[in-house]
């Protein structure tokens, strides 16, 4: 299922270069540029507090935007890059990128685990150990998924889980070229406690132990 993709209100930013830049600081927005899709770039102004709210919030880069602009009609961003001032770390500057529905590109995508009540090892107290919280597909900008949902159903302690167990969604891609592990599911800590206990014993020789008595009588 396609995600709702939410809005980023601008404005048209009226002169360009540093000096308009400042202005547009001073008047608490961040300016930006809209580039890409065989238009002239926009230049836009962005309210700071508006920004920095979405910035907070996470995964700024990788979600894809239906940006506003007064006097044009709302088209879809993706940002490239986010300039920030080097003492206060607060957003100076951002590039924004057009977008049309067929276009492919690449997002980090949140992995959801589902069903982990039908899991055999996390009910004997197994722990679910999450190599991957996201994992970057190829896909295209007008069906980006919500998540990527991994099924634990039937899954046992040691079991690991690769992106090739994984049903993408429909005409995503994975980016890199290998079977990489998105989870696996540890045995109880109490249990490796006891195994590792049970090794130490078995490691000890039966003449280390015979020297050790003798000495102890001694």
């Amino acid at each position: 299922m396609a995600k709702q993709i939410p809005d980023l209100d601008a404005t048209v930013r009226t002169g360009t270069g540093k000096g308009a830049a400042r202005q547009a600081r001073r008047e608490g927005l961040v300016p930006g540029i809209v580039y890409g899709g065989g238009e002239d770039p926009l230049p836009i102004n962005i309210p700071f507090n508006d920004l920095l709210k979405k910035l907070k919030a996470g995964r700024f880069l990788s979600t894809l935007w239906n940006l506003k602009v007064d006097g044009h009609d709302d088209f879809r961003v993706i940002c490239r890059n986010v300039q920030r001032d080097v003492v206060k770390d607060l957003p100076t500057h951002l590039d924004l990128m057009r977008l049309h529905r067929n276009t492919r590109i690449s997002l980090f995508i949140h992995v959801e685990f589902a069903n982990e009540e039908e899991a055999p090892g996390l009910k004997k107290g197994g722990v679910l150990t999450v190599v991957r919280p996201e994992v970057e597909l190829n896909v295209l900008a007008g069906e980006i998924p919500e998540q990527i949902v991994v099924d634990l159903t039937g899954r046992e302690v040691g079991d690991v889980i690769h992106i090739s167990d994984v049903d993408l969604p429909k005409g995503a891609k994975v980016t890199v070229d290998r079977d990489f592990v998105i989870a696996n599911i540890s045995a109880p800590s109490s249990l490796r406690s006891a195994d590792d206990e049970e090794e130490e014993t078995e490691e000890v020789a039966p003449d280390e132990v015979e020297a050790t008595e003798m000495k102890s009588e001694e």
